[in-house]
C-alpha cells in the first residue's frame, strides 16, 4: 500500500509546488513508482511536468464531484516512475461544490483509495490555504511535509498551520503525522535566513529537515520547460538539494 505525502503550507510563494513536483520525481528516480496529486486550481504543479491544463479531458476536479473512475484522471508523465492526476481553474469552483456534498473532509481519501497499491508514493500538491481541498489532503493523507521559507512572518503562520494540522488529526486522522519541515528558498548569507532557521530547529528539533533548499536559477527556470529540475539540469545546485531532500524523506519515514 502506497504512502500518501501532503506538502502545505497556507501561506504562498514558499516553494510548495516546486517542492512537491521535485520530491514526486525524486521519488521516481529513486525506483520508487510515484504519484503527483495536483490540487491547486492554479495547476501549477501540472504544467511544471509537461501537461497541459487546457487539453485534459478528466482532472481532479471530476474525481472529487464523481464525474469519472479514478484511473481515467491518471496520466503517464515522460519522467520515469511518475504519473500525475492534473487540476485547472475548474477546480476552483469545485472547492465550493464539496461544501454541499455528504463527507465532504473524505472524498479525496475514498479517490485515493482506489489507487494506493498501483503505487510506492502519492504526493499532493495542496493550494495556498486552509479551505477544503487542503482539508480532503490532510484527511486523505499519512505524511505532512511543509515547505517553509526563512521570513519571520512564515513562522507566524507555522503555528497557525500546525494547530489546524492537529485539530484535523483528532476529528478525522488519527494517523496524521508531520514528517518534516523543508525550508526552502534558503540564503545561509543573510542573517535573517540563519536567524529564522535557529528558530525552527530550537523549537522543532526534530522536525527540521537537514537538506536545505537555496534559491536556484535551475529551479526556477525548470517549470518553465515542463519538467523537474533533475531533467532540466541533473548537476545543479537545486537538482542535487532536492534529491538530498528525498532521500532524507525515505530516511524518515524508515525511522
Amino acid at each position: 500500500m502506497g504512502r500518501i505525502i501532503a506538502l502545505a503550507n497556507q501561506k504562498g510563494g514558499v516553494g510548495k509546488t516546486t517542492s512537491a513536483v521535485n520530491l514526486a520525481a525524486g521519488l521516481g528516480i529513486l525506483g520508487k513508482k510515484t504519484l503527483l496529486v495536483d490540487l491547486d486550481p492554479q495547476g501549477s504543479a501540472t504544467s511544471s511536468v509537461g501537461v497541459s491544463k487546457k487539453a485534459q479531458r478528466f482532472t481532479i476536479a471530476d474525481l472529487l464531484i464523481g464525474g469519472c473512475r479514478s484511473d481515467n484522471a491518471v496520466i503517464h508523465t515522460e519522467f520515469q516512475n511518475l504519473d500525475l492526476i492534473p487540476a485547472n481553474i475548474t477546480l476552483a469552483a469545485t472547492e465550493f461544490d464539496l461544501i454541499e456534498k455528504e463527507d465532504a473532509e473524505a472524498r479525496l481519501r475514498r479517490i485515493l483509495s482506489t489507487l494506493r497499491d498501483d503505487y510506492d508514493f502519492i504526493v499532493l500538491d495542496c493550494p495556498p490555504s486552509l479551505g477544503m481541498l487542503t482539508i480532503n489532503a490532510m484527511v486523505a493523507c499519512d505524511n505532512v511535509i511543509i515547505p517553509m521559507q526563512c521570513e519571520y512572518f512564515a513562522l507566524e503562520g507555522l503555528v497557525q498551520l500546525m494547530t489546524t494540522i492537529g485539530q484535523l488529526k483528532r476529528r478525522y486522522n488519527p494517523r496524521l503525522v508531520i514528517l518534516g519541515i523543508l525550508v526552502t528558498m534558503y540564503n545561509g548569507r543573510l542573517a535573517l535566513s540563519r536567524d529564522v532557521l535557529a528558530e525552527l530547529q530550537k523549537h522543532y528539533p526534530d522536525r527540521v529537515f537537514h537538506a536545505k533548499i537555496s534559491r536556484n536559477a535551475r529551479l526556477s527556470e525548470a517549470p518553465g520547460f515542463g519538467m523537474p529540475v533533475y531533467y532540466h539540469d541533473d548537476c545543479s545546485q537545486g537538482a542535487k538539494e532536492y534529491l538530498r531532500a528525498t532521500k532524507e524523506l525515505l530516511e524518515r519515514i524508515c525511522c
